[in-house]
């Protein structure tokens, strides 16, 4: 046989040799977010968080003695998309822990893959009940479902001298549960809940659904939505003259993004968020925030990512936290192990209660809620 034959056999025996032993030294994380689509500018922030996170966490070791590696796939804001970018995670790649998936729709999306497949997932930033409540034992959450964000509001209500809400949700599980969950919440303090306005995620004109809501008598517009489409909103009631209180949910919505943005339109808008990087010293953790925000800013990224990127960054650290528990790289070791994770995340103490049906509870932990409003040009948590 010729010479040049025999190379690049030899050096295909050796890759297969090799290629089991590098994998062997590194620890797989799959990372399910949307990079294009209505949800890109949201995801790419997460993306960015985790990989401060991951570059953090193998500067000072690893994780039993191994480097992490994420393994990022786009799931392009579309839930079909994010079911396929799941089950390629699990068996192609053969992440034995994945974070996602940022929309409510998306997550739920997911589900499936998780049980069919027993491969634990964090959840960083979805925020519909349906997630934690449908008894998927391998869910664990440390972004609020909207039940817990409303009740964190719950007190601020009389505070604010709230009689009457209307509400403007994106048209999917994150928009209608959120009008469901707190809608819940102000009958029960006896407030007042007119309409409910929807809008799709790739929407524009919102001017049909604000005539409408100007037409009320309610004094506050709830609204849930991303970033860009909070701008529009703005802007188009501006430009209506539509004058009522608004408050937005869901902790996406990149304050400093939307005053760059909108300008003017969103003086006087609050906003319910999970993040105080405006005032780094007061949040649970001032020296963790201090390294995020200073690396942040260290890899050129723009301020107003901070409030979503933070969730990649504590998402990351959990499964982390997880991995070193269970003492093993192993999807049935690391859903246990989430269970015994203690630890101080940006925005709160990171453990899991049970939430959902007796023997197949998913985890939730219970972040801080913050409210904050855009005045003067500037940002600053809303004093009551």
């Amino acid at each position: 046989m010729p010479t040049h034959r025999i190379a690049p056999i030899a050096a295909l025996a050796l890759g297969l040799l090799a290629g089991p032993a590098a994998a062997e030294d590194v620890i797989k994380i799959g990372v399910n977010e949307p990079l294009t689509g209505p949800f890109a500018a949201s995801g790419s922030y997460v993306v960015n968080g985790a990989k401060i996170a991951a570059d953090e966490i193998n500067a000072k070791g690893g994780v039993l003695g191994k480097k992490i590696q994420l393994i990022i796939e786009d799931n392009k804001s579309n839930p079909t998309e994010a079911a396929s970018v799941a089950e390629k995670l699990i068996t192609s790649d053969q992440t034995p822990v994945m974070m996602g998936a940022w929309g409510s729709s998306l997550t739920l999306a997911v589900l499936p893959k998780l049980e069919e497949y027993e491969v634990p997932m964090l959840v960083e930033t979805s925020s519909s009940g349906k997630i934690t409540t449908s008894g998927n034992p391998f869910v664990f959450r440390i972004s609020p479902p909207s039940a817990l964000e409303a009740e964190s509001f719950a007190p601020m209500v009389d505070k604010l001298g709230v009689k009457k809400v209307d509400f403007l949700v994106i048209n999917n599980d994150w928009g209608r549960g959120a009008a469901a969950d707190f809608g819940k919440m102000l009958r029960g303090k006896g407030v007042e809940v007119g309409l409910t306005e929807t809008m799709d995620a790739g929407a524009q004109d919102m001017n049909a659904q604000l005539a409408k809501i100007k037409g009320t008598d309610a004094d506050t517009l709830m609204i849930t939505a991303a970033v860009d489409q909070l701008t529009l909103v703005f802007k188009q009631m501006a430009a209506m003259g539509v004058k009522k209180r608004v408050v937005t949910t869901g902790g996406s919505q990149n304050p400093d993004q939307i005053l760059a943005q909108a300008g003017s339109a969103a003086e006087k808008t609050m906003h319910l968020t999970t993040f105080l990087p405006w005032a780094p010293d007061k949040t649970p953790d001032p020296k963790a925030t201090a390294y995020f925000l200073g690396e942040w800013k260290n890899r050129g990224y723009p301020f107003a990512g901070s409030t979503e990127s933070f969730r990649g960054y504590d998402g990351i650290r959990t499964i982390a936290a997880a991995i070193e528990k269970a003492g093993s790289a192993e999807p049935k070791a690391i859903q246990k192990a989430f269970w015994d994770v203690r630890f101080t995340g940006l925005n709160g103490p990171i453990a899991f209660t049970k939430a959902g049906p007796e023997g197949k509870e998913s985890g939730q932990s219970k972040p801080g809620v913050y409210l904050i409003e855009i005045a003067d040009g500037a940002i600053g948590e809303v004093k009551l």
